[in-house]
């Protein structure tokens, strides 16, 4: 291995391991509510066709690099997904019921 593929692959090591701490958070958390779901779709396609690049390219730390980065960033837009439709049936219940206690109110009220 030549120097430049080295400092390619301490680049790729050091980009792609900034995305463990995300993954951690929002796994733990059980929330992505304040992750752009636009950005992570456009940093995701970004990220395949880089290793697609590298695969054709023969480019080993693009391809190290970009296929251990798509993992972490596809589980964190994946995670958003999830997450962020379970909030919204959350929500929804907690509206539901919210309505049910208002509307008992009412009706016990009723002359």
């Amino acid at each position: 291995m030549n120097l430049v593929d080295l400092l390619g692959l301490m680049a790729g090591a050091c980009t792609t391991a900034a995305f463990v701490p995300q993954v951690i958070m929002v796994w733990r958390t059980r929330s992505a509510k304040d992750i752009s779901l636009g950005m992570y779709c456009l940093f995701v396609s970004g990220v395949f066709m880089w290793l697609v690049y590298g695969i054709l390219a023969n480019a080993m730390p693009v391809i190290v690099a970009n296929a251990i980065t798509l993992v972490l960033a596809a589980s964190v837009l994946v995670m958003k997904l999830r997450f962020d439709r379970i909030a919204a049936e959350v929500e929804l219940e907690m509206h539901k019921l919210t309505a049910k206690v208002a509307d008992s109110f009412e009706t016990d009220r009723a002359p």
